[in-house]
């Protein structure tokens, strides 16, 4: 398994390039954790003893790599958690999806409910019972093979938001077993990626503009020309 990977490292912040396969935090696997490996990582680097304040401040599920952030500071972390919460950070992710979608372009929009004792979201068309609004938008990239390379952005935070969301429009996430797609990956990951991450540093104000990029052969001269 590849290992994780930091993209930028201060005095406030952590960011870290999540490999698929990683947890970022433990569940009843006790499998180890990206947030152990971050924690252990600032442990050494700084020969600091007792415990090491590193929190992340957002998810990405086992099979999905890409960008993490993790707080250093309590007030970076609260600080991070209110640009989450009122949507100023701006997330983009890259997919292959099964097929070419209908529209090149589009916003959907879903109502989703989590079942935590499956851990899987349900998608609805319309407002249900306790289940919150989910909108994200897309475009295509690129084609070939019946597959396409997408680009997405979500607006909101919504468990496996992104990969019902792609099950919803007819364009299942490549690898993705649970989402529709017919046949899983070796390594158990699905081709989805958070590659891109703008927002402006919680305490030192500048505008950060954070890129990693996945290895996907099939469509790697498109991902190669991204910005």
């Amino acid at each position: 398994m590849s290992k994780p990977r930091v993209i930028l490292e201060d005095n406030h912040l952590l960011i870290v390039e999540k490999p698929t396969g990683w947890l970022v935090q433990g569940d009843e696997t006790g499998d180890g954790t990206l947030t152990g490996w971050a924690t252990e990582y600032i442990r050494r680097k700084y020969n600091k003893p007792g415990n090491v304040f590193c929190q992340p401040c957002h998810r990405l599920d086992r099979p999905v790599g890409g960008l993490v952030v993790y707080a250093r500071t309590s007030k970076a972390l609260e600080r991070m958690n209110k640009l989450f919460r009122e949507r100023d950070i701006s997330k983009t992710y890259l997919a292959i999806v099964e097929g070419v979608p209908k529209s090149p372009e589009k916003v959907l929009k879903h109502w989703l409910e989590k079942d935590f004792q499956k851990n899987k979201a349900h998608a609805y068309s319309k407002k249900k019972g306790s289940a919150k609004e989910a909108i994200l938008s897309y475009r295509m990239l690129a084609t070939h093979s019946r597959a396409s390379l997408l680009e997405i952005k979500p607006e909101t935070g919504r468990p496996h938001q992104i990969r019902i969301q792609m099950r919803e429009n007819g364009t299942s996430i490549r690898g993705d077993l649970k989402y529709g797609f017919s046949k899983a990956k070796q390594d158990k990951s699905i081709d989805l990626y958070a590659y891109k991450l703008e927002f402006q540093h919680p305490v030192k104000k500048e505008s950060l503009k954070l890129i990693s990029k996945p290895n996907w052969p099939d469509f790697q001269e498109f991902i190669d020309e991204l910005d």
